[in-house]
């Protein structure tokens, strides 16, 4: 018995197509919404940040100590710019921008980025050349103020990072880390605020994904700027991580005085308190709170003058029509954003035991000793 096999009309070919099409467009969306860049603090994917890092911000030697990258590749690395600074361009699982900021390097060049400590404002410009001045916004608060240093190295970095920035999100990438270790994650600091203040005000899109991480990190500003980011990246968007051992976090050296308090403040109030007292204990008080704020007042001056204005003219031997911008009144440094402490333990002690007569003032602060703990840290 023959059987006559009905052909499929176009309307149900084209109702097929349609069904295929929704259920693979679906399938996709759905794949890349589980891919997207997450809020929190992801072990595995700073480990893989870390091995980024280590492949052009560490020694051959200590390199040697930290895997490959698994999921990443280099699509860019930077010319040397700024105050010797460098930063790489890598993919994270074809779906994530690595911004990569390299730490500091043996050049004087280099050091002059950490040692060029004095504050300024959080808002402002940097004249850096005659073609070449840099506007930010860092912090809503009027007295938040960074450190110039880095701000200075970001600027450089911010120019050239902007364009692969751009590309990478013609490209279809919404999902960006901007990193760093040591001075690079002090310069991560600046260029993940100057990056989501350029979003806030549309010059990059609404629809990227900010995610920042930073480590062994210098204290990048004062207290009011520490407010603001964390405000800013209070949802799980940025992680400094800090191994106890290591001196770095600990610096620039702080000095607080009665400027760096809120406007409302008891110190008014004390110094009228003062003058409401009879002379002899006017004198005596007057004396006694000399003495208890005159040493914080001139570490600041010495701030600024030797990690200031002094450093500034040897950064004017490297840049010519830099123009020393005015400096922040006070010099209070604070750690920053949400902290993920990395404490050693008695096999850490045993396996990164400082030999005796040891000169390596980074043992502690160098990437293999970061690893290990990263590997053994349950968060």
């Amino acid at each position: 018995m023959n059987r006559t096999i009905a052909m499929p009309t176009s309307v149900q070919i084209y109702f097929v197509y349609c069904l295929l099409t929704f259920i693979g467009l679906f399938a996709i969306s759905s794949q890349l919404a589980a891919q997207q860049l997450k809020p929190g603090f992801d072990k595995e994917e700073f480990m893989e940040v870390l091995r980024i890092n280590a492949r052009f911000s560490e020694t051959s030697e200590k390199a040697k100590l930290i895997p490959q990258p698994e999921d990443s590749r280099l699509l860019y690395r930077s010319p040397v710019m700024g105050l010797a600074n460098l930063w790489q361009l890598w993919l994270m699982d074809e779906r994530t921008a690595v911004l990569n900021t390299r730490g500091t390097t043996g050049e004087s060049i280099s050091w002059m980025a950490n040692l060029y400590a004095a504050q300024v404002p959080a808002k402002g410009s940097l004249h850096i050349d005659t073609n070449f001045i840099f506007d930010y916004d860092l912090a809503d608060h009027p007295q938040a103020a960074v450190h110039v240093g880095y701000l200075l190295s970001a600027a450089f970095l911010a120019r050239d990072m902007l364009p692969k920035i751009d590309s990478c999100y013609k490209a279809g990438i919404r999902d960006f880390i901007v990193a760093g270790h040591s001075q690079g994650g002090g310069i991560s600091y600046m260029l993940g605020a100057h990056f989501l203040n350029l979003q806030r005000n549309g010059i990059l899109p609404a629809d990227i994904r900010l995610k920042i991480y930073t480590s062994a990190s210098p204290k990048p500003g004062n207290l009011y700027f520490a407010y603001d980011f964390e405000h800013q990246t209070a949802a799980g968007w940025h992680f400094n991580i800090t191994n106890t051992e290591d001196w770095v976090p600990q610096t620039p050296f702080t000095v607080q005085t009665e400027a760096d308090l809120p406007v409302v403040n008891p110190a008014p109030m004390l110094e009228n308190t003062i003058r409401k007292q009879s002379f002899f204990k006017r004198l005596v008080f007057k004396t006694v709170y000399r003495k208890a704020t005159k040493p914080s007042k001139k570490a600041v001056q010495r701030y600024h003058k030797y990690l200031g204005k002094f450093t500034a003219k040897n950064i004017k031997k490297q840049f010519p029509n830099f123009i020393e911008p005015p400096y922040a009144t006070g010099n209070d440094y604070v750690r920053a954003g949400a902290q993920v402490v990395l404490y050693p333990d008695r096999s850490y002690m045993e396996k990164f035991k400082v030999p005796e007569n040891n000169k390596d003032m980074m043992f502690h602060h160098s990437l293999p000793p970061y690893y290990y703990l990263l590997e053994r840290y349950k968060w």
